[in-house]
């Protein structure tokens, strides 16, 4: 297929981008790099099915020649990102999802929309299935994300209900590898890169708050295998494996040989006490889960951020 990937630069979609292009796809990788980076797909240029276009997707969007698959996955990720620019990520949820929705209805393409387990906010049900409707705070600061990707939601079930597009929504939930930014903001970079420089990790709260964490090639295969298939209907992706961040901090120092200290501050407004996937209708559907123990893929990432982010 011929598949545009919108925001194929960032750390998720540029892993996207080379499973794509090592499965024999084509891949039209479209950012506008605010939170993307070239670097990230700078590996990527000199394949002739790989081609790079820099543009904003909340403004039309024109691709010359045939799309067969939208895989919409351009928006901040981060608290750090979407807190900073909370309209372009507003914008983008709902601008840019109407216009890469708008590129899948005129190529006859199916399209697959990048939401987040956000989407359930701080939910007063664990772990997650997809029928819980969530428990979000629209006028908070994380509402431009939370709200974007519901907003997201509903107008991909509106296309595919309204003009019959094979839409599909995933649901992605914590996940960490390699080309995460030290500075992202998120809970797996932040404490690998405290670690590393012997500064003292910041747990915020008392550190009961759960997380799960999904290794990238894990989170991948499962968005490979949601855009092969036939649903056209919201399916969670991530590790089911729940842990608290205080013992995920621990475990950070002692795979790192840091001699950090961990700290506590005020836990963020709206932040989720607890967050862990029911990825029973992955595994029913199309047979996915992941493989990847924790200690292992965070061996690889702390690898990674030794390789590029010497002191």
């Amino acid at each position: 297929m011929r598949i545009l990937l919108t925001g194929g630069s960032g750390f998720l979609g540029s892993h996207l981008a080379e499973r794509l292009l090592a499965d024999g796809h084509q891949v039209v990788c479209m950012d506008n790099l605010i939170t993307g980076r070239v670097e990230n797909i700078d590996h990527l240029a000199s394949d002739k099915n790989f081609e790079f276009i820099k543009h904003d997707v909340s403004k039309y969007i024109v691709v010359k020649g045939q799309i067969d698959c939208v895989l919409h996955f351009a928006s901040p990720a981060s608290p750090i990102d979407y807190l900073e620019h909370p309209i372009k990520t507003l914008k983008v949820g709902s601008l840019g999802t109407h216009n890469a929705l708008g590129v899948a209805k005129a190529h006859g393409s199916r399209f697959l929309l990048a939401s987040t387990s956000e989407v359930y906010g701080d939910p007063l049900v664990n772990p997650q299935p997809e029928t819980y409707w969530g428990n979000v705070n629209p006028v908070g600061p994380r509402g431009c994300y939370d709200e974007a990707k519901r907003f997201g939601e509903a107008i991909t079930m509106a296309y595919h209900r309204t003009h019959g597009i094979d839409a599909k929504i995933v649901r992605i939930f914590n996940t960490y590898g390699e080309r995460m930014r030290h500075h992202d903001g998120r809970v797996v970079p932040n404490f690998i890169d405290q670690a590393l420089k012997g500064e003292p990790i910041t747990v915020y709260g008392d550190g009961s708050q759960t997380r799960s964490f999904c290794y990238v090639s894990d989170l991948v295969d499962g968005i490979v295998r949601l855009m092969m298939s036939d649903l056209n209907e919201p399916v969670n992706i991530g590790n089911p494996t729940e842990m608290n961040v205080l013992d995920f901090a621990k475990k950070i120092i002692e795979l790192t040989g840091s001699k950090s200290e961990i700290i506590f501050e005020d836990l963020p407004v709206n932040d989720p006490k607890v967050r862990r996937p029911d990825i029973t209708k992955a595994k029913a559907k199309f047979g996915w889960e992941p493989k990847v123990d924790l200690a292992e893929g965070l061996a690889r990432v702390i690898k990674w951020f030794k390789a590029n982010y010497k002191e």
